[in-house]
């Protein structure tokens, strides 16, 4: 299964936020969408990512004065994506490998969409449903 498919499923829409929000206003917007990460923009273009995990990392070494820091004090700047023609399988064994949750999409050099470990695994639990219903109707002659 390609990530265009996912992202059919899922809709576009990606969280962004700007690199000199502080990191409280960044809680609230992972709050307000129940989301684990968002997407630093500028201007429409992807210049980092930055995640709950992120932020429980900092807090720890930083303490409450983190809350007035910007968010580009803790996001990564080398932002792994893919593009929608990438698959699922390959997707998610990148995930795992490097041990990351999301994942911009990319098409065009556009950015298209973000994809969760939680949004492949279902995908992929979605597939072997398929694979099963198609057994069992083979199994019983259907």
């Amino acid at each position: 299964m390609l990530i265009s498919t996912i992202l059919r499923a899922k809709g576009p829409e990606v969280v962004s936020i700007a690199p000199d929000a502080t990191i409280a206003s960044l809680l609230t917007e992972l709050a307000r969408h129940d989301i684990g990460a968002v997407v630093v923009a500028r201007q429409e273009t992807l210049i980092g990512i930055v995640s709950e995990r992120d932020v429980v990392r900092h807090l720890h070494r930083r303490g409450s004065e983190l809350l007035d820091a910007p968010v580009a004090d803790i996001m990564t700047a080398d932002v792994v994506t893919c593009t929608t023609e990438d698959t699922v399988e390959e997707i998610s064994e990148h995930m795992t490998r490097r041990r990351f949750r999301h994942v911009p999409v990319t098409s065009g050099g556009r950015l298209v969409g973000i994809v969760s470990i939680g949004d492949l695994v279902k995908s992929r639990l979605s597939g072997l449903e398929d694979d099963r219903a198609r057994l069992e109707a083979y199994i019983h002659g259907g």
